[in-house]
């Protein structure tokens, strides 16, 4: 009884755990799951080319098209057709029957490279376009066989075609698409195909036309051209797992600037910084196109989207290093020239607006930079040939008989066409505002130009009138005239109407009669050497913005303060921040020696004019 006991006690112990082989359980489910893992209907009809490519086409036409109502996607190459059996019928039976055991496989160990296929798996993703496939293939006898497929259906069956004329290649037909898909315009399958397929279509000078017959257009696909300027001297990547091959383009930043992970010449990824390794400078940073094409990644197999994340791209990630670092210097150095022609057009776009400003402010007040002097001495620097030459115009009586000089001295029969000023556009007085002391006067000009910006003399009639306040117009029917002042304080108003044969302009000025004017103490000014430049200082954690060194004749703006990190974020608002620092050295010396009220209030004038001319 003791022994039976002993028996039973261990026929009741478990039996060890063993290990044995995966498989799959539910084939028709796992079916399902390939053929709706691939959810962009634009990467099947890539997967449809790339068959055609494979299959050595010299000519693939895509056809988009609508038959009874119902919208269909056809795609037609000459290449060698589906394999035959034995019986020199296409092999449609292993085409259907062994799913994820690509016959390309076998041919690309016995060919080697040319072939991309190898899950098996392609045409299965018919299933995200529409709901049956037709796809048609010729015999040795010249006889055409069809096999047809059906979305959610594991059957499949072979016909065979009367047809009057024997068919080469390969036709594939997608009938009804989906409801979603019906909006796959010609032109996006073009413009899709030649990125994802640039470097397939290159190697294999395929032609492929897409025909939009809903449309009723037609587009060609040529791979894809880079914008910007192709890098030559990048080093390339040491690497004995296979070739990576690396054309990157240097452009203007922009959001739509992105490098391409190619494997074999099919893209991967629209943008290699989707990788999380590759999420920083300089691939993330805007000024890169291109592609990087790498043969020995792992495809994910699942959507032919992505790569995974093995051994190898690890690998691949190393290799890259060094051409991270060329790239990362050439981008700095690309920065540096920017910012240096940023900086000129800003000092160029601040110049500009301070001229036009003193043309309307009074010019007995702002004066320090010499903008009004007569003389024509030689500029000792470059800011002051700017400052002297670049005030179109000038805004007094000096400046416009240089203007005349310069006129007469240009009379020649050579003078070129686009000298000659245009119809009259614009009308601006010079000063629009100024202070005038009780009974004293003022010269004011009516400055009148063409739409691009050049002084118009001719045919012109002038009225001048006062429209507001008191005062007395002397001239009143030419380009200048002398506003006097009435012995009472006040605001005159003044208004110019000026006519050349059809056109008819007006333009006014303000200005403000007062009993005393401020003191500007003309003693302590320093020499006039015209408007400035301006150079960076990096101070951060100081309070100050900017100063001016008299000697350089140049405003330091210190790029350390948060005020300017701030500006810096979009392009108009450092171009106001850095026009401001210029407004707020020019009218501390231009009135020294005044209360804080009245220097604010100056420095509201200036802005106000300056701003209107910002750009």
């Amino acid at each position: 009884m003791a022994r039976t006991k002993t028996n039973l006690t261990k026929r009741k112990r478990p039996r060890a755990s063993r290990g044995g082989k995966l498989r799959i359980g539910d084939h028709w489910n796992a079916i399902n799951i390939i053929a709706l893992s691939q959810t962009n209907p634009l990467k099947a009809v890539a997967e449809f080319v790339e068959n055609c490519i494979d299959a050595q086409a010299r000519h693939i036409t895509i056809v988009r098209g609508r038959q009874k109502g119902r919208h269909y996607l056809r795609v037609v190459d000459d290449g060698s057709g589906i394999p035959q059996d034995e019986d020199g019928i296409p092999d449609f039976k292993f085409v259907a029957t062994h799913i994820c055991d690509s016959i390309k496989r076998q041919l690309k160990d016995r060919e080697g490279e040319g072939i991309q296929g190898e899950f098996g798996i392609g045409l299965l993703s018919f299933w995200t376009v529409g709901e049956e496939l037709q796809l048609t293939s010729a015999g040795a006898d010249g006889t055409a066989y069809r096999m047809t497929m059906t979305k959610g259906s594991p059957d499949y069956r072979v016909t065979a075609r009367k047809q009057l004329f024997s068919q080469e290649g390969t036709e594939l037909v997608v009938y009804p698409l989906l409801a979603g898909v019906r909006q796959l315009s010609g032109e996006r399958i073009q413009r899709y195909l030649s990125a994802e397929l640039r470097d397939r279509i290159r190697r294999s000078s395929v032609e492929i036309r897409v025909i939009d017959r809903a449309a009723r257009s037609e587009y060609r696909v040529e791979p894809r051209q880079f914008s910007g300027q192709l890098l030559h001297n990048l080093p390339t990547p040491q690497c004995d797992r296979g070739e990576i091959y690396v054309e990157l383009y240097l452009s203007d930043p922009g959001p739509d600037n992105r490098v391409g992970l190619y494997r074999r010449g099919t893209r991967v990824l629209p943008s290699i910084s989707e990788l999380e390794r590759f999420q920083c400078e300089p691939w993330s940073s805007g000024y890169l196109q291109g592609i990087i094409d790498a043969s020995f990644l792992t495809l994910s197999p699942g959507t032919r989207r992505g790569i995974i994340q093995d051994d190898a791209y690890s690998y691949f990630s190393q290799c890259m290093l060094e051409v991270e670092k060329a790239l990362q210097e050439v981008i700095e150095e690309h920065r540096r020239a920017e910012e240096e022609e940023a900086s000129q057009r800003i000092l160029r776009s601040v110049r500009r607006a301070l001229r036009e400003a003193f043309l309307a402010l009074p010019r007995e007040d702002y004066d320090w930079f010499d903008l009004y002097s007569s003389s024509r001495r030689a500029p000792e620097d470059s800011s002051e040939t700017e400052a002297l030459t670049g005030v179109e115009e000038g805004a007094s009586g000096d400046s416009y008989r240089r203007d005349q000089e310069l006129d007469e001295a240009d009379t020649s029969p050579q003078r070129e066409f686009f000298e000659f000023p245009g119809p009259l556009h614009s009308v601006v007085l010079s000063p629009r505002s100024a202070v005038v002391k009780v009974g004293e006067s003022k010269s004011i000009r009516a400055l009148c130009r063409d739409r691009s910006g050049r002084i118009v003399d001719e045919s012109l009639h002038f009225s001048w009138c006062i429209t507001e306040g008191e005062g007395r117009i002397e001239h009143a029917e030419g380009e200048f005239a002398t506003f006097h002042a009435s012995d009472t304080p006040g605001l005159t108003l003044i208004e110019v109407k000026v006519v050349q044969r059809d056109t008819r302009m007006t333009a006014g000025a303000a200005l403000t009669v007062t009993d005393s004017l401020i003191d500007k103490h003309d003693g302590l000014r320093g020499p006039k050497k015209g408007l400035p430049g301006y150079t960076f200082r990096h101070a951060p954690g100081e309070l100050w913005r900017s100063r001016m060194d008299f000697e350089q004749n140049l405003v330091i703006i210190n790029n350390g303060h948060r005020d300017f990190v701030f500006a810096s974020r979009q392009k108009n608002l450092k171009l106001r921040y850095i026009c401001r620092l210029f407004g707020k050295e020019l009218v501390l010396q231009n009135f020294p020696g005044i209360d804080r009220g009245k220097l604010l209030e100056r420095m509201i004038e200036l802005s106000l004019y300056t701003e209107e001319y910002l750009r």
